[in-house]
């Protein structure tokens, strides 16, 4: 087979460092419109993204050429440097130095679009640290305590 072809979808949370409230609703869409177009020069597919005031989720469909850490890397400095730039409430703004990735399949899309479009929603009801350890808890992954929250 001579063409290589790939449709990986990745569901990506990250949080502001130390899950400081700095993400207001008056910013929300424009910082949605600039991740999506991030993903788009990166040739990954935005799906769906929402934020809350300290934590961000990004659906994906993953660039056959890039790598996760590379595309998240350039998602959250480039925003982090626009989001400087745009206003002077964001001078000192950081986005934590770790992230969550998880795969999505295709038959799930749906519902991972739903999850994260209800997100004001759903922290009502659960807080995004206990949300962040059911996925991790969910996806079988390690994790030590200690070291996943900066």
């Amino acid at each position: 087979m001579p063409q290589s072809l790939a449709k990986i979808y990745v569901h990506l949370i990250f949080s502001t460092k130390n899950r400081e409230r700095l993400i207001p609703d008056d910013i929300r869409a424009d910082l949605h419109s600039y991740l999506g177009g991030i993903l788009n020069g990166l040739g990954c597919t935005p799906v769906e993204i929402n934020s809350e005031p300290d934590h961000t989720h990004v659906l994906f469909v993953l660039s056959r050429t890039e790598t996760v850490s590379n595309v998240v890397g350039q998602v959250k400095k480039s925003s982090n440097d626009w989001l400087r730039a745009k206003d002077a409430r964001f001078a000192g703004f950081y986005w934590q130095a770790g992230y969550g990735a998880f795969s999505v399949s295709q038959s799930a899309v749906e519902e991972v679009r739903d999850y994260i479009r209800k997100q004001r929603e759903h922290h009502r009801r659960r807080p995004f640290q206990e949300e962040y350890r059911a996925f991790l808890q969910r996806y079988g992954v390690e994790f030590d305590e200690r070291y996943v929250w900066d």
